[in-house]
């Protein structure tokens, strides 16, 4: 999970946390834990963010699967 390039995401769109967390039928604390990897996201809910956000299979892979190096 690419935390800050996530939120650049919900930025770009204008959302919260708690307004994602309201379309995706979270809790915040759980969007909150899912967006840092504490937590995964499933498969419907990466489907509607991909929705929501109208991201491309590049930008899916970026946001949830790029590994990063540190």
């Amino acid at each position: 999970m690419n935390e800050t390039e996530f939120k650049v995401v919900m930025l770009r769109h204008g959302d919260t946390n708690a307004m994602l967390a309201e379309y995706l039928g979270l809790a915040t604390k759980t969007l909150v834990l899912k967006i840092k990897g504490v937590l995964c996201f499933n498969q419907r809910e990466i489907g509607m963010i991909k929705e929501r956000y109208k991201l491309s299979p590049e930008e899916l892979d970026m946001l949830f699967f790029a590994t990063q190096v540190s």
